[in-house]
């Protein structure tokens, strides 16, 4: 690479930079301290679990570590506590912090994953129902309208009901951590393929679509190509608060002994681990995950809301 390529690149990285500061978006998260405070927690958060091995004091799932001397530790400002464990450990010996850092990436993965899955699922659906109309616009919204009278998580459960029924309990094992993220994300794409296709009902019906019809192109590609980027906006709100949702949502499941395998758990896996000896002493093995839990789905839901509010002035 010359030096006339390296200065070309550098000059088109300021220019995107000073874009982005120039930006409507940039100028309204700024003038948002909820905003900034909620995106900071959830950036801490986030980074502290993707690089979980490197930022937890202890790996608590490694047996050849865990001590059961040190079971039941409470938090090091309290008597007989360590600042070895922060936050104390639970009844196998496990660090609290570092459980709830290696939790919230489990957490973190299924609910981002999950709902990629029902917005591709979502979107597909709600732009073929949009600009089809007719009888396949019609079998799909009320496909829509009947998973959407039922809660997330009976159909959360139900699915994973149909996957024990079927398949044997050891294979089931293996297939928990899937079946969940497809569990949480049937439940989540009548939300984006509503959405969507409200928003392509009006696009539809524009100067730009109606010259893209007459020039021959292609209706999967004026989908694709010039509907689908005027619809994204309100599925991005979607998505963030959706998150927020599927991660409660898993912690929900987690709680009720249907979530991911114990060897590995999320947050709410930590939280039902330590219900047993909430009313025995031994409160933050619940309390201190169950904060986490709050702090990453408020954190999320606040910037869900900043991003509803900055993409539609209207509501400013």
């Amino acid at each position: 690479m010359g030096l006339g390529q390296v200065s070309v690149s550098v000059a088109a990285g300021k220019s995107l930079l000073s874009r982005c500061r120039d930006s409507d978006l940039f100028h309204s998260f700024v003038r948002s301290p909820l905003a900034m405070v909620a995106a900071l927690i959830a950036c801490v958060m986030i980074v502290a679990a993707v690089f979980a091995p490197w930022v937890a004091p202890h790996h608590p799932f490694d047996l050849s570590t865990l001590n059961l001397n040190n079971a039941l530790l409470p938090p090091a400002w309290v008597s007989h506590g360590q600042w070895t464990f922060f936050l104390g450990t639970d009844d196998q010996g496990r660090d609290v912090l570092s459980a709830i850092i290696y939790g919230s990436r489990i957490s973190l993965f299924i609910g981002v994953v999950a709902v990629l899955l029902s917005l591709v699922f979502g979107v597909g659906l709600g732009l073929l129902s949009g600009f089809s109309g007719g009888a396949l616009d019609a079998v799909i919204m009320r496909v829509a309208d009947v998973q959407l009278s039922f809660p997330s998580i009976l159909i959360a459960l139900l699915v994973d009901g149909i996957a024990r029924a079927i398949f044997p309990h050891e294979l089931h094992d293996l297939i928990a951590f899937p079946v969940l993220i497809l569990s949480i994300s049937l439940a989540g794409w009548p939300q984006y393929a509503r959405t969507v296709r409200g928003s392509t009902l009006v696009e539809k019906h524009k100067e730009y679509v109606q010259a893209a019809r007459v020039m021959g192109i292609s209706s999967p590609r004026i989908m694709f190509r010039h509907v689908l980027p005027n619809v994204l906006g309100p599925v991005l709100v979607l998505a963030t608060v959706h998150v927020a949702t599927a991660i409660i949502t898993e912690a929900t499941l987690s709680f009720l002994g249907v979530g991911v395998s114990p060897t590995s758990p999320s947050l709410g896996t930590l939280i039902r681990t330590g219900n047993d000896y909430l009313f025995s002493g031994e409160w933050w093995i619940t309390i201190f995950p169950g904060l986490a839990l709050v702090l990453l789905v408020l954190s999320v839901n606040l910037l869900g809301d900043w991003l509803r509010d900055a993409l539609n002035p209207k509501l400013q």
